[in-house]
C-alpha cells in the first residue's frame, strides 16, 4: 500500500478507493492525491 506523497518509482497505482489509474514516468515523481476521488491510498499494478 502506498500513499501520496511518496516516491514509490516509476510505474502504474491504482487508487485503492475508486479505481482510478496514476501513471508514475519517473523514480523521482510522487504519487498525488487521487485526481478522481480525492483520496491517497494506492496499490501498485
Amino acid at each position: 500500500m502506498y500513499t501520496s506523497g511518496q516516491k514509490p518509482g516509476k510505474g502504474d497505482y491504482k487508487c485503492s478507493t475508486c479505481g482510478e489509474i496514476v501513471h508514475l514516468e519517473l523514480d523521482s515523481n510522487t504519487l498525488p492525491i487521487c485526481p478522481k476521488c480525492r483520496r491517497t491510498t494506492y496499490e501498485k499494478l
